[in-house]
């Protein structure tokens, strides 16, 4: 019989390898933008507003020059993104909101397992700060999908400072505008507030979508932007000895336009009204974004933490300005502008800085990236998504895909190489992106073999899943 201290010994040392391995695994923190265009940061050719913080991660790591997202709305994007497969598979098709839904039975299924569920599986402390918009009812809150914490709101968006709108600049929709307004442009400098009529009426974000603190109501009364960095800096205090999955989820710069004062004063060489605000908002939220990186930099986590930048969808421009330059469409579309956003990583001493990547990337592949990170691996069942980290490090030099889908209500993409077909008010096109990143010449006619292959297997690929079903969004009496 083995000394009783044998068995001791070797539960010490399984016990010192298991922790050793946990201590080992990196943090994950994923930077989400709301409507942020493509061409709206400084390393993306913008020099009208300065974003040294997000920019720095391009410098610290690399730009995806053609980095894609599952949808070109939010929710469906989100339901990708938390997944880590297409949304169309398990039949997303539409972008819930809060005032056309009040009591949406829509959200994520508990089919899916969520990346907080694979994280928090892998050993992670998982949080979640900021837009959920993947279900409102009390069984679709992220603490019941993997997230030990989770601090945000459930709906499409919110105020960034509520009625009475003190200590910001506020632009609104309104139509009809109100009484005595002369143009557009309708301007009550005493409350610092604005009403345009250049679309449709603003959506009443804080309907049935309260702030909430887990599963509690909360009041909040911070400007939104600087309250979600505020608590992820906190995530990170809190859990900075273990490793940590962090969604830190944005609403901005999604509307409402609200710029705090003191960034409409940084932005106030810019004269346009409207551009203003979205400027002071995308200046804020770099600094959040500042704040976050500074506090990995403060507790010594940089050299273990991958950090990812991206949109969820391209910017609307008509309703925030945001240029999606040099790209054509917006949020709605699937043309370029409406799927391929401003995407960047680092993990300083792992991820060779500096670098541009040029093959196309999805947002599904964080979802495989952090999970093989964390040690896991997934089959193709499980995930869209693949590991990007081998490429980064050169240690896979083919590309990450080679096609790649969408479909969202009645439209739908697909891209293979650098040919894209893509389905636009009704009509089916082709064009090179190589040749023609701003999508202007439909090469459908002249090249009729290749826009029926692509058509083809885009076909193919839908016919795999869900049939499309509108959901009856109809209030409940």
């Amino acid at each position: 019989m083995k000394n009783p201290k044998f068995y001791i010994l070797t539960a010490l040392y399984f016990s010192m390898v298991a922790i050793s391995a946990e201590q080992n695994k990196p943090n994950i923190i994923i930077l989400f933008a709301d409507d942020l265009g493509y061409g709206e940061l400084g390393c993306q050719g913008n020099d009208e507003i300065p974003t040294p913080h997000i920019d720095s991660i391009a410098k610290n790591g690399v730009r995806f020059t053609n980095g894609y997202v599952t949808a070109p709305v939010c929710a469906p994007s989100r339901a990708g993104f938390m997944s880590g497969r297409h949304q169309s598979r398990f039949g997303w098709n539409i972008n819930v909101m809060p005032h056309t839904i009040p009591h949406s039975e829509f959200g994520i299924p508990s089919s899916e397992t969520t990346i907080g569920e694979r994280m928090k599986d892998a050993g992670y402390r998982t949080g979640l700060i900021g837009k959920w918009h993947l279900g409102s009812r009390k069984d679709f809150n992220p603490v019941h999908h993997g997230f030990d914490y989770f601090f945000g709101f459930a709906h499409e968006g919110r105020y960034f400072a509520r009625p009475p709108y003190n200590g910001v600049t506020t632009l609104l929709r309104k139509d009809p505008l109100p009484k005595g307004a002369k143009n557009f442009q309708h301007f009550l400098p005493e409350r610092k507030l604005i009403y345009h009529d250049l679309l449709r009426n603003e959506p009443l974000y804080d309907l049935n979508n309260p702030m909430l603190r887990g599963e509690e109501i909360v009041e909040e009364k911070r400007y939104l932007t600087d309250a979600f960095t505020d608590e992820a800096v906190q995530f990170i205090d809190r859990e900075k000895n273990k490793p940590f999955f962090l969604f830190l989820s944005y609403n901005a710069v999604h509307s409402p336009l609200q710029g705090a004062d003191a960034y409409m004063k940084k932005m106030n060489h810019i004269d346009d009204i409207h551009r203003r605000i979205f400027a002071a908002m995308l200046s804020n939220l770099d600094d959040s974004v500042g704040s976050v990186l500074a506090k990995l930099k403060e507790e010594k986590l940089e050299e273990n933490t991958l950090v990812f930048f991206l949109s969820d969808n391209g910017g609307p421009t008509k309703e925030l300005t945001s240029s999606n330059s040099p790209l054509k469409g917006f949020k709605g579309q699937f043309l370029e502008g409406g799927i391929r956003v401003p995407f960047l990583a680092q993990w300083k001493g792992t991820i060779p800085a500096g670098q541009t990547y040029k093959h196309p990337v999805m947002s599904l592949d964080i979802y495989a990236s952090a999970a093989a990170q964390a040690g896991l691996r997934l089959t193709p069942k499980e995930t869209d998504g693949v590991d990007l980290v081998p490429f980064l490090k050169e240690e896979k030099t083919d590309v990450p895909h080679k096609q790649l889908f969408w479909d969202f209500k009645t439209d739908g993409a697909f891209r293979e190489g650098d040919w894209k077909i893509v389905k636009f008010r009704n009509k089916w096109y082709l064009y090179n992106l190589a040749k023609d990143i701003s999508e202007e010449n439909d090469l459908s006619t002249e090249e009729p073999e290749k826009f029926k292959d692509l058509l083809a297997k885009w076909t193919a690929l839908r016919e795999t899943m869900p049939v499309y079903k509108p959901i009856n969004i109809t209030k409940k009496k």
